[in-house]
């Protein structure tokens, strides 16, 4: 047999690829929300709930994600491919079961939080902290009406027991949307406050990671780009992004 005559080889699937079965991604009005649809069968979530949201604009963004996935019938896809349905699931399916778990998760950042723990000194690192940190502290401080403790170096420290009372109160008070939502950007972001302040639409995801990432850029500057660092970066911003979008469309019509 010629080279010409060999069955070609199929491409590798993709480490964790799904395949993809259906033509059509829609959105349904139900009693209670919109469903999301794939050739008129309801999309299950991993413990089986119906993708379904109050918000027509979530909804049809949702669909949208499936309706790209894969792109065609027989494409693969992965669940990176669908961010915010991943958000949704957590929604729907994580946070109402588990609420003082993810309440306590975030909570753990109130501490260790990046915009408390600041370089020593007059360094041009410790000049852009105190620049760009400092106003979201104080953000925080005046809307929540909390003490905010830092320090310079790497000691550790605690926030006040009133400051985590106020904390624990306000995550408390948060919709399943919004925790699902603070469970991918507060991670990204390493930091409990910035977190807040996009769930409350104070900033861009741009501005907010600039913050987070501050320590990164400044080393990019002085050595040089790192394709690695840029490469995470890039990742960090799309889970904010994710997470802003999310709730963007969740509070339209």
């Amino acid at each position: 047999m010629s080279d010409q005559e060999k069955t070609p080889t199929a491409a590798p699937v993709p480490a964790g690829a799904r395949k993809r079965f259906w033509k059509q991604a829609s959105v349904v009005p139900e009693q209670d929300g919109f469903a999301v649809q794939l050739d008129g069968r309801p999309v299950r979530l991993p413990e089986r709930t119906a993708l379904s949201v109050p918000s027509r604009a979530l909804a049809e963004a949702l669909a949208a994600e499936w309706q790209a996935a894969g792109l065609t019938v027989g494409g693969y896809f992965r669940p990176e491919d669908l961010p915010l349905t991943r958000i949704a699931g957590s929604m729907l399916e994580r946070v109402p079961g588990a609420r003082a778990g993810v309440i306590d998760s975030l909570l753990a950042y109130a501490s260790s939080d990046l915009l408390c723990y600041r370089e020593a000194g007059n360094s041009r690192l410790a000049r852009r902290q105190r620049e760009l940190w400092g106003p979201w502290l104080d953000w925080c401080q005046d809307t929540f009406g909390m003490e905010l403790r830092t320090t310079e170096g790497v000691m550790p420290i605690t926030q006040p027991d009133a400051t985590l009372h106020t904390l624990r109160a306000l995550l408390e008070s948060l919709s399943d949307a919004e925790l699902a939502a603070l469970g991918v950007a507060v991670p990204a972001l390493g930091s409990l406050y910035l977190g807040l302040a996009l769930v409350k639409g104070q900033g861009t995801p741009e501005e907010l990671l600039a913050c987070a990432t501050l320590d990164e850029s400044e080393q990019m500057a002085r050595w040089g780009e790192d394709t690695d660092v840029t490469d995470r970066i890039a990742s960090r911003l799309r889970d904010v992004a994710d997470a802003a979008l999310f709730l963007d469309f969740l509070r339209k019509p």
